[in-house]
């Protein structure tokens, strides 16, 4: 498994020849890494005199953002395993009409499947901004630069996750899977460019 590496170890197989992992995995680790930054600000926050009053709130911040992380971990292995499965799709015998149907089939049924994974890394991307953005406002201000780093790794996150989605839709011939992805796609990034904006500038404001 990809996460099982170190961080040479991973960065190595990336810069390899080998087609994974690519760039969705490299999304879903921008979203664990945002993430885990919140993660961090959360835990320096807790108990630190001058915060017990926004001390629930951080810790239910923190809760969620240790699972999300889980989440976006899984995703890693998961993208460069979606990929895996189309190419063996695409390694399907096609001699007979029978055969290309079903290896059409296939090859469409595995790239609809490999959409859903970025797409899924940018949801959980919105969710953290949402997230960066109550806990920059209430953190520990010596850690409000993190929250800034978080925002900003999450929005690479999605913006990459969208990369990849695209590219998948590029090659699915279902029209109405096509316009049902692009829709929910559509409103997330205006979200994302709302939340972002929020939090850089609550970032910005308590750092001066």
């Amino acid at each position: 498994m990809l996460v099982d590496h170190d961080i040479k170890g991973f960065l190595d197989e990336l810069a390899s020849s080998s087609p994974t992992p690519g760039g969705g995995s490299v999304a879903a680790l921008s979203g664990a890494l945002g993430t885990a930054l919140i993660s961090m600000a959360c835990r320096l926050t807790v108990g630190k005199k001058g915060y017990e009053n926004v001390e629930g709130d951080i810790s239910k911040i923190l809760a969620e953002a240790d699972e999300v992380r889980d989440e976006f971990v899984k995703l890693i292995d998961l993208d460069a395993e979606a990929f895996g499965s189309i190419i063996d799709a695409y390694k399907l015998p096609k001699e007979t009409d029978e055969e290309k149907n079903i290896r059409t089939e296939a090859i469409q049924a595995e790239t609809r499947k490999a959409t859903l994974i970025p797409l899924r890394v940018v949801e959980l991307s919105v969710k953290m901004l949402s997230l960066a953005r109550e806990a920059g406002e209430n953190c520990n201000k010596n850690v409000i630069s993190d929250i800034g780093v978080a925002a900003s790794m999450l929005n690479a996150a999605v913006d990459s996750a969208w990369f990849n989605v695209e590219i998948n839709l590029a090659g699915i011939s279902d029209v109405n899977f096509i316009e049902e992805i692009t829709e929910r796609g559509e409103l997330l990034l205006d979200e994302v460019e709302e939340l972002f904006e929020a939090v850089i500038e609550i970032a910005d404001s308590r750092i001066g």
